[in-house]
């Protein structure tokens, strides 16, 4: 129950349900009582011919000298009955009565219900009348079937059902279709929002509804805050670099110039603070990116750079390196994040390869894959986890700090990534960056 479309159709169709039910059982009851009073009065009308239709034959005898012309009162069992009752049983009742009789009661109702003949159940319109040159009173019945009306009132309440039963599928449609109507707007601004995070627009563009336009006018100035935070921490963490890179670098040149057991502690604690300084930065630029909502950069400009540098920073050694995938990849995060990851596996391969380091890209599942292989002599299982540590180095006579694999270990984890290093096919050292595709 927790898609609004769902609330929306679902509640409606409970309404519709209990109102279809309740005006039908309405419309049905209504029905029967019309059917009821149409065949009481009928029933009503033809005792009244019985009555008028009877006279004395003499002797004080009663006889119905004018039949009802309905052939059914010929009838054995047609349904339709009349009989006339004298105080001491019946003197005369219909054909179609047969060998039966109706139940004379004392004192009968007008209207009322009786078992008749062949199991029918009959409705009896009953009265007791004093004829001229008669001189008891005499019992006049008549009574009918109600198989008839019964038949008649399923039959409406079958034909009710099919009506409103296409009446409830016709109203079913078009409430969905009104309720995907009323929440297009929203699914506009799923999509408009889908767009930020890819990178593809900045901000909520277009006009909606009055309903939903606060949502749309608060989501923006969301974003606008987003951006003003973000930068104001970027800011505040460069402010920080530049006033802490300014005295590590005196005290560098400082110890530089002296010798003695001080000098070389003062030359290795500058340097790992100076790595801490540029980690914590790296570090922070990237937490602030990852949660960002517009963050897309394409990969084949940022490796194409990088492959060109490196080409360059290393032209002595005549590296041949080459890249495959990259045409339509897309990195869901900063550029700069993915310069300084990419440049520090790039890096890393160039200084331990032999001749080739080769990059493959590929997009799978909405996941950004990246392979730096180089043909090195690679390294063990134990020496791989060690690498990936903070300040670790195999070889203290190669540059570098050795904070290049684990910064981009912890970029890559930021944005919800991996780093994975591995053998390659060419026997050296291949690592596997996994970050999220936009």
């Amino acid at each position: 129950m927790r898609s609004l479309r769902l609330r929306l159709i679902l509640a409606a169709t409970a309404w519709c349900l209990v109102g279809f039910a309740v005006g039908g059982y309405v419309l049905s009851t209504l029905f029967a009582e019309y059917v009821q009073r149409s065949l009481d009065n009928r029933l009503v009308a033809l005792l009244e011919a019985v009555v008028a239709g009877s006279g004395s034959i003499g002797d004080g005898q009663v006889s119905l000298l004018r039949p009802p012309s309905d052939g059914r009162f010929e009838q054995p069992f047609s349904g339709l009955y009349w009989q006339i009752d004298g105080s001491s049983g019946p003197v005369g009742r219909s054909r179609s009565l047969w060998d039966q009789a109706l139940p004379t009661p004392a004192a009968p109702p007008l209207l009322r219900d009786v078992a008749g003949p062949s199991e029918q159940q009959l409705r009896v319109a009953a009265r007791w009348v004093a004829l001229p040159q008669v001189k008891d009173r005499h019992l006049f019945q008549l009574a009918a079937d109600r198989a008839e009306s019964a038949a008649e009132v399923a039959r409406f309440n079958r034909l009710l059902a099919w009506a409103l039963g296409a009446v409830g599928i016709g109203l079913l449609l078009a409430l969905v279709l009104q309720v995907r109507l009323a929440l297009r707007p929203l699914d506009a601004m799923r999509r408009a929002l889908a767009d930020i995070r890819a990178g593809r627009a900045e901000r909520l563009a277009g006009v909606y509804p009055t309903e939903v336009a606060p949502l749309a006018g608060e989501l923006n100035a969301l974003l606008e805050h987003n951006d003003q935070v973000l930068e104001r921490a970027r800011t505040q963490a460069g402010n920080l670099a530049h006033a802490l890179k300014t005295p590590l670098a005196i005290l560098t040149n400082e110890a530089g110039a002296s010798e003695g057991p001080l000098a070389d502690l003062v030359t290795r604690q500058a340097a790992e603070m100076r790595g801490q300084v540029e980690r914590q930065l790296a570090r922070a630029r990237a937490a602030g990116a990852a949660g960002t909502l517009r963050g897309r950069t394409e990969l084949a400009p940022v490796l194409d750079r990088l492959l060109r540098a490196m080409r360059q920073l290393y032209a002595g050694r005549g590296l041949a390196l080459e890249a495959t995938g990259a045409e339509n990849a897309v990195f869901a995060g900063e550029r700069q994040d993915l310069e300084e990851m990419l440049g520090n596996l790039l890096d890393n391969a160039c200084k331990w390869t032999r001749s080739r380091v080769q990059v493959g890209v590929s997009v799978e599942r909405g996941r950004l894959q990246i392979c730096v292989d180089d043909d090195g002599e690679g390294l063990s299982h134990d020496e791989r986890a060690m690498v990936l540590q903070r300040g670790a180095r195999l070889d203290e006579n190669r540059p570098g700090s050795g904070l290049g694999l684990s910064i981009t270990a912890e970029l890559a984890e930021l944005y919800g990534g991996s780093l994975v290093l591995d053998e390659a096919p060419s026997g050296g050292l291949r690592a596997r960056l996994d970050l999220p595709a936009a």
